[in-house]
Protein backbone atom coordinates (compact mmCIF):
# COMPACT_ATOMS: atom_id res chain seq x y z
CA UNK A 1 0.00 0.00 0.00
CA UNK A 2 2.62 2.90 -0.21
CA UNK A 3 2.61 4.85 -2.20
CA UNK A 4 0.22 8.56 -2.75
CA UNK A 5 -3.34 8.47 -3.21
CA UNK A 6 -5.04 11.52 -5.34
CA UNK A 7 -8.27 12.82 -6.11
CA UNK A 8 -10.12 12.24 -3.01
CA UNK A 9 -13.20 13.77 -2.77
CA UNK A 10 -15.66 13.32 0.10
CA UNK A 11 -19.16 14.63 -0.58
CA UNK A 12 -22.62 14.90 1.58
CA UNK A 13 -26.04 15.38 0.03
CA UNK A 14 -29.53 15.84 1.07
CA UNK A 15 -31.05 14.08 -1.93
CA UNK A 16 -31.47 17.12 -3.67
CA UNK A 17 -28.44 19.27 -2.89
CA UNK A 18 -24.79 18.09 -2.79
CA UNK A 19 -21.30 19.72 -0.95
CA UNK A 20 -18.41 17.84 -1.24
CA UNK A 21 -14.99 18.92 0.38
CA UNK A 22 -11.99 19.60 -1.80
CA UNK A 23 -9.73 17.11 -3.30
CA UNK A 24 -6.96 15.67 -1.21
CA UNK A 25 -4.56 13.22 -1.15
CA UNK A 26 -3.36 10.87 1.24
CA UNK A 27 0.78 9.36 0.95
CA UNK A 28 1.20 6.19 2.84
CA UNK A 29 4.97 5.41 3.64
CA UNK A 30 6.92 2.52 4.82
CA UNK A 31 7.35 1.79 8.20
CA UNK A 32 11.19 1.90 9.12
CA UNK A 33 12.91 -1.52 10.29
CA UNK A 34 15.67 1.22 11.66
CA UNK A 35 15.43 1.74 15.81
CA UNK A 36 16.56 4.92 17.01
CA UNK A 37 20.18 5.06 19.15
CA UNK A 38 20.00 5.81 22.70
CA UNK A 39 21.77 8.02 24.76
CA UNK A 40 22.78 8.68 28.44
CA UNK A 41 25.06 10.53 31.14
CA UNK A 42 25.78 12.87 33.86
CA UNK A 43 27.94 15.20 32.71
CA UNK A 44 30.02 17.28 35.75
CA UNK A 45 28.89 20.64 36.08
CA UNK A 46 31.84 22.14 37.60
CA UNK A 47 35.82 21.62 37.29
CA UNK A 48 38.76 23.71 38.10
CA UNK A 49 41.39 25.77 36.72
CA UNK A 50 44.37 23.28 35.73
CA UNK A 51 42.17 20.37 36.52
CA UNK A 52 41.51 18.19 33.09
CA UNK A 53 37.47 17.70 32.56
CA UNK A 54 36.08 14.39 30.93
CA UNK A 55 33.08 13.13 29.86
CA UNK A 56 32.05 10.40 27.61
CA UNK A 57 28.16 9.28 27.21
CA UNK A 58 26.68 5.92 27.01
CA UNK A 59 25.00 5.10 23.99
CA UNK A 60 24.24 2.15 21.96
CA UNK A 61 22.35 1.02 18.96
CA UNK A 62 19.30 -1.93 19.29
CA UNK A 63 20.16 -2.50 15.40
CA UNK A 64 24.12 -2.42 16.16
CA UNK A 65 24.53 0.33 13.66
CA UNK A 66 27.62 2.56 13.82
CA UNK A 67 27.17 5.72 15.82
CA UNK A 68 28.13 9.56 15.35
CA UNK A 69 28.37 11.93 17.92
CA UNK A 70 28.22 15.39 17.79
CA UNK A 71 28.39 18.68 20.54
CA UNK A 72 26.81 21.76 20.50
CA UNK A 73 27.71 24.66 22.37
CA UNK A 74 31.33 22.83 22.35
CA UNK A 75 33.95 25.57 25.01
CA UNK A 76 36.77 26.80 22.98
CA UNK A 77 39.04 25.12 25.87
CA UNK A 78 37.81 21.93 25.20
CA UNK A 79 37.82 19.43 22.50
CA UNK A 80 35.26 16.50 21.45
CA UNK A 81 35.71 12.71 19.77
CA UNK A 82 33.08 12.45 17.22
CA UNK A 83 33.92 8.48 17.02
CA UNK A 84 32.87 8.15 21.09
CA UNK A 85 31.38 11.21 21.87
CA UNK A 86 33.88 12.20 24.67
CA UNK A 87 34.24 15.52 25.89
CA UNK A 88 37.80 16.84 27.55
CA UNK A 89 39.64 19.74 27.89
CA UNK A 90 42.22 21.40 30.71
CA UNK A 91 40.67 25.05 30.84
CA UNK A 92 43.49 27.64 31.76
CA UNK A 93 43.96 30.89 34.04
CA UNK A 94 41.26 33.03 32.25
CA UNK A 95 38.57 30.41 31.46
CA UNK A 96 36.66 30.86 34.19
CA UNK A 97 33.30 31.37 33.18
CA UNK A 98 29.29 29.29 33.24
CA UNK A 99 29.76 27.67 29.54
CA UNK A 100 25.78 26.58 28.84
CA UNK A 101 23.22 25.10 26.57
CA UNK A 102 26.10 22.27 25.80
CA UNK A 103 24.48 19.53 24.02
CA UNK A 104 25.83 16.03 22.91
CA UNK A 105 24.01 13.97 20.13
CA UNK A 106 24.08 10.98 19.04
CA UNK A 107 22.89 9.48 15.23
CA UNK A 108 22.68 6.25 13.39
CA UNK A 109 22.44 7.82 10.14
CA UNK A 110 18.59 7.96 10.37
CA UNK A 111 17.76 8.77 14.27
CA UNK A 112 19.08 11.50 16.38
CA UNK A 113 18.55 11.62 20.16
CA UNK A 114 20.14 13.87 22.65
CA UNK A 115 21.16 14.33 25.80
CA UNK A 116 19.67 17.33 28.11
CA UNK A 117 21.78 20.51 27.80
CA UNK A 118 23.78 20.91 30.49
CA UNK A 119 26.96 23.81 31.53
CA UNK A 120 29.96 23.59 32.72
CA UNK A 121 31.29 26.41 35.47
CA UNK A 122 34.99 26.67 35.26
CA UNK A 123 36.06 27.87 38.86
CA UNK A 124 39.23 29.34 39.69
CA UNK A 125 42.03 27.30 41.30
CA UNK A 126 42.24 27.00 44.57
CA UNK A 127 45.01 27.72 46.81
CA UNK A 128 47.74 25.62 47.21
CA UNK A 129 49.85 24.80 50.65
CA UNK A 130 50.67 27.82 52.82
CA UNK A 131 52.22 28.63 55.98
CA UNK A 132 51.90 30.89 58.91
CA UNK A 133 54.04 32.18 60.92
CA UNK A 134 53.71 32.18 65.05
CA UNK A 135 54.89 34.25 67.58
CA UNK A 136 54.46 34.53 72.00
CA UNK A 137 56.20 35.56 74.89
CA UNK A 138 58.22 33.35 77.13
CA UNK A 139 57.23 32.72 80.26
CA UNK A 140 58.75 34.04 83.30
CA UNK A 141 56.61 32.38 85.88
CA UNK A 142 56.07 28.64 86.87
CA UNK A 143 52.24 27.85 87.46
CA UNK A 144 52.83 28.41 91.25
CA UNK A 145 53.55 31.84 90.82
CA UNK A 146 58.07 30.80 91.35
CA UNK A 147 60.38 32.61 89.05
CA UNK A 148 61.37 29.61 85.97
CA UNK A 149 64.26 29.37 86.10
CA UNK A 150 64.78 26.27 83.87
CA UNK A 151 63.18 27.38 80.89
CA UNK A 152 64.27 24.47 78.00
CA UNK A 153 61.79 25.11 75.42
CA UNK A 154 58.58 24.66 73.90
CA UNK A 155 56.04 21.84 72.16
CA UNK A 156 53.58 24.04 68.95
CA UNK A 157 50.31 21.90 69.02
CA UNK A 158 47.70 22.68 65.55
CA UNK A 159 44.69 20.92 64.54
CA UNK A 160 41.60 21.88 62.31
CA UNK A 161 39.05 21.22 65.40
CA UNK A 162 39.79 23.67 68.85
CA UNK A 163 41.00 21.46 71.76
CA UNK A 164 42.22 18.71 68.81
CA UNK A 165 45.57 19.07 68.15
CA UNK A 166 47.17 15.58 65.91
CA UNK A 167 49.86 18.32 65.36
CA UNK A 168 53.16 19.03 66.79
CA UNK A 169 56.84 20.74 66.42
CA UNK A 170 59.04 20.70 69.10
CA UNK A 171 61.67 23.67 69.89
CA UNK A 172 64.29 23.04 71.98
CA UNK A 173 65.81 26.94 72.43
CA UNK A 174 63.72 28.63 74.96
CA UNK A 175 65.05 31.92 73.20
CA UNK A 176 63.27 30.67 70.30
CA UNK A 177 59.89 32.51 70.31
CA UNK A 178 58.49 32.48 66.66
CA UNK A 179 57.91 29.66 64.15
CA UNK A 180 56.99 29.02 60.47
CA UNK A 181 54.44 26.44 59.89
CA UNK A 182 54.45 25.28 56.10
CA UNK A 183 51.89 23.11 54.20
CA UNK A 184 48.66 23.80 55.59
CA UNK A 185 46.24 23.15 53.31
CA UNK A 186 43.40 25.44 52.90
CA UNK A 187 41.50 25.54 55.87
CA UNK A 188 40.44 27.26 59.60
CA UNK A 189 43.27 26.50 62.15
CA UNK A 190 43.98 26.39 65.63
CA UNK A 191 47.61 26.85 67.47
CA UNK A 192 48.49 26.58 71.13
CA UNK A 193 51.84 26.14 72.60
CA UNK A 194 53.34 24.86 75.80
CA UNK A 195 56.19 25.28 77.79
CA UNK A 196 58.67 22.76 78.57
CA UNK A 197 61.38 22.85 81.56
CA UNK A 198 64.85 21.28 81.90
CA UNK A 199 63.04 18.23 83.55
CA UNK A 200 60.67 17.57 81.15
CA UNK A 201 57.60 19.10 82.97
CA UNK A 202 55.15 20.73 80.18
CA UNK A 203 52.88 23.78 80.85
CA UNK A 204 48.81 23.80 80.38
CA UNK A 205 48.11 24.97 76.74
CA UNK A 206 48.30 28.23 76.20
CA UNK A 207 44.91 29.92 74.65
CA UNK A 208 44.30 29.30 71.33
CA UNK A 209 45.18 31.67 68.22
CA UNK A 210 43.16 30.85 65.24
CA UNK A 211 43.75 31.20 61.84
CA UNK A 212 42.18 30.60 58.10
CA UNK A 213 44.22 29.72 55.46
CA UNK A 214 43.01 30.55 51.78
Amino acid sequence: DVGEYTGIVISVSDGEATSELPAFSITVTAVSANSPPSISGSPDESIEVGFEYTFTPTASDPDGDTLTFSIEGLPAWADFDTATGTLWGTPAAGDENVYSNIVVSVTDGEFTESLASFSIEVVAAASGPSSVTLSWEAPTQNEDGTALTDLAGYNIYWGTTQGDYPNSAPIDNPSVTTITIDGLEPGTYSFVVTAINEAGAESRFSNAAMTVEP
